[in-house]
């Protein structure tokens, strides 16, 4: 037993059902999959690694484009159609008519290849989409051109200068939405760069300064006061506040000391310790976040299911309404103007804002999560999560700290209760105990002045002891006052009776054979709960609890909360049935927990959420990881999914309506009115859309993430 194991004789539940250790912070990232290591991608990688863009970087892109549009320049200026439409007339010099060809034909091939290879790569992999039919719109118009260009058949199709425009916003809109998805790798990139390039490794010799690469497990490194931790590790010497909000989130500075662990890319902000490396590489837990990221961007969605249901529709659609337009002029016997209005058909009919329209939110919305501490391991989370009815919180280490508190201190005969605190604090400090330790935060917060103690022993079973002022102070539970036959008198035992009705711990002070006092120590209620319960519930989302804990705790935990529902002494093993419960009443869970035993009941819920201080098991079962302890952050998850559904579906209707509103217009069906749509002006309004819809998706940056912001 250990030597205070009388401080839970008087506890009717316990103080916690296993509280958390503070390290499992930061092991929780490392047993995500390890496909994404450390890097510093730049824009000569590519953002995607399937989809549209396979193999694509958005350098790429950029280069194209602009090389696209100088060749674009003289193409357009030395065509005769262009001239006309504003008033000259092109110069005229040996070789001047087969400038737009030539340069035409350039850019077909080197701008246009892109979306050829994208097109060729559809049409085998039997999912028509975008880039078969930006593919078919070029080739339509570059076949025309040279037709007119040859003089074969008679056509005045010079569609060259419409080609290169619309290569050239083809590659601009493309080069947009790369660089728009590429930012949200900005997160990854960010976690990147937080790692130092050197560390000091501390030898028998002194301190050298090596690669972190050649950093390994066991070596002891000094980080100075505004350096960077290079790896995992465990502090041996010293003590300083670190800045963790590249891991939580949470700007305010978190003091760590000699056993607590500390995480790569934090900061110590005002001293110098000493760490040993526990994890290096892709098993520190900046890896594992960046992995988590990565994961969830590459993770599917039914709100991307649905937009490339939509993609295929819109080919299907275009491709339909092209071959009406064709044989629908041919019959009004104008073949120029057939291929004139089957060309404008497929240019405008490219679903690029579609493409864009999903993807874009989807990456944005899981960037902004990780700046925030939210790590979104899998996207149907986030979308699940605006639909939730009630958020099944786990009491211990999530609404509450883990670990005792003092909560209430009473003396006999209106004695000083700061008196009887500093004296318990005392007594305790030679103790490595948590609730010894409650005791001595407290006196310490108050500023005490603790008085000097000496010969410090623990009774095994009943509590401890010192000398004081050459007094025997004694502090302890039940059995301590039963061995002494002491009773307490009566206006104390109120209290305590009270206190122990929700299930505190309770502890008397001694002195001699005479009961100064009693100090009450409960599980903590984090300050951040209220807020949170508040928060849920202005929403419309119910808030219910679990615990293994007694009812009378639970009941009191659940009270001061104002908890719409509690589930008190449930047996690990049963907690998912809990939510078997919550689910068969039609509601739709989100569970929040942070233990192994949690680990069924977070598989089991619509949204499993674990929170910061969780172990291995957990993160595994959740779809969401708080990489903090803040349980505000269930409702940044909250306010993100809400924003980006909305986002999502806005995006989608204003991409294919225009489409398929435009379609019938490139057509020509109001050529009788004097409104036709050239192919040009056709990819200009496709650009334009592509733009509003990324502008659209960027708004969600607005969204308020901070725990500390949210309301």
């Amino acid at each position: 037993m250990t030597e205070h194991s009388h401080h839970q004789t008087q506890h009717a539940g316990p103080v916690g059902e296993a509280g958390p250790d503070p390290a499992d912070a930061h092991q929780v990232t490392s047993a995500a999959s390890p496909d994404h290591h450390h890097g510093h991608d730049s824009d000569d990688h590519a953002v995607h690694s399937h989809g549209q863009h396979a193999g694509h970087s958005t350098a790429m892109f950029k280069d194209r484009f602009w090389l696209t549009l100088a060749l674009s320049v003289p193409v357009v200026y030395f065509s005769p159609m262009f001239g006309h439409l504003l008033g000259y007339v092109p110069p005229q010099f040996p070789g001047s008519t087969w400038i737009p060809p030539i340069l035409g034909t350039v850019i077909f091939i080197y701008g246009g290849m892109p979306f050829l290879k994208g097109g060729i790569n559809e049409l085998k992999n039997r999912q028509p989409g975008m880039m078969l039919l930006i593919a078919m719109a070029i080739t339509v118009a570059f076949a025309a051109s040279w037709a007119t260009s040859l003089r074969i058949g008679n056509f005045d199709l010079d569609f060259w200068w419409e080609l290169a425009l619309l290569v050239a916003i083809m590659l601009l809109g493309h080069w947009i939405e790369m660089r728009a998805l590429g930012s949200a790798r900005g997160a990854l990139d960010a976690l990147a760069a937080l790692l130092p390039d050197e560390a000091e490794r501390v030898t028998d010799a002194g301190v050298e300064t090596v690669p972190v690469s050649d950093l390994t497990q066991g070596d002891v490194v000094l980080v100075r006061s505004g350096a960077r931790m290079p790896a995992d590790g465990t502090i041996v010497d010293g003590q300083a506040e670190f800045d963790e909000s590249m891991i939580t989130g949470e700007s305010k500075t978190v003091p760590r000391s000699v056993g607590d662990p500390v995480v790569a890319g934090t900061v110590a902000t005002d001293n110098t310790v000493r760490v040993t490396v526990t994890a290096i590489g892709d098993d520190t837990a900046l890896a594992g976040i960046q992995r988590l990221v990565a994961e969830a961007q590459a993770s599917s969605s039914k709100a991307q299911a649905l937009a490339d249901r939509a993609a295929a529709f819109l080919f299907y659609f275009a491709t339909i309404a092209a071959v009406i337009t064709f044989i629908a002029w041919i019959l009004l016997g104008s073949l120029p103007e057939a291929v004139t209005r089957t060309v404008t058909v497929l240019v405008i009919a490219c679903p690029h804002a579609l493409g864009l329209a999903i993807p874009l939110v989807i990456a944005i919305s899981t960037e902004q999560a990780a700046r925030a501490g939210v790590l979104i391991k899998n996207r149907m989370a986030l979308e699940r999560m605006r639909t939730v009815d009630v958020v099944l919180f786990d009491k211990t280490g999530t609404l509450t700290k883990g670990e005792p508190d003092v909560r209430d201190t009473a003396t006999v005969n209106g004695g000083a209760v700061d008196e009887l605190l500093a004296l318990a604090a005392a007594v305790e400090s030679d103790s490595e105990h948590p609730v010894a330790r409650a005791i001595v935060r407290a006196a310490r917060s108050k500023d005490l002045d603790l008085p000097h103690a000496t010969g410090f022993s623990s009774m095994t079973g009943r509590g401890v002891r010192a000398t004081i002022n050459g007094r025997v102070v004694q502090v302890g539970g039940p059995a301590l006052l039963r061995e002494l036959e002491l009773s307490e008198p009566e206006p104390l035992a109120g209290s305590t009776r009270q206190w122990m009705g929700r299930g505190a711990v309770v502890l008397h002070v001694i002195d001699g054979d005479r009961i100064l006092g009693a100090v009450s120590l409960e599980d903590a209620i984090r300050p951040e709960s209220r807020q949170a319960v508040a928060a849920l519930q202005s929403r419309g989302i119910k808030v219910a609890m679990i615990t293994g804990d007694a009812q009378q705790v639970a009941t009191a935990v659940g009270a001061e909360l104002n908890i719409d529902e509690v589930f008190a002494e449930v047996l690990p093993a049963d907690k998912d049935k809990k939510v078997a419960q919550l689910q068969a009443r039609g509601l739709k869970v989100a569970m929040v927990g942070d233990g192994v035993n949690d680990s069924p009941a977070l598989a089991r819920a619509e949204v499993g959420i674990a929170i910061g201080a969780g172990t291995d098991v957990a993160m595994e079962s959740a779809g969401v990881i708080l990489a903090g302890n803040d349980p505000r952050a269930v409702l940044s998850m909250v306010d993100l999914s809400r924003a980006s559904y909305t986002k999502m579906w806005q995006n989608l209707v204003w991409a294919t309506g225009y489409n398929i509103i435009a379609v019938p217009l490139a057509a020509g069906v109001l050529a009788f009115a004097g409104i036709v749509l050239s192919p040009a002006a056709g990819a200009v309004l496709m650009s334009v859309s592509t733009i509003v819809v990324a502008l659209n998706a960027q708004l969600l940056r607005r969204v308020k993430l901070n725990p500390s912001q949210v309301r």
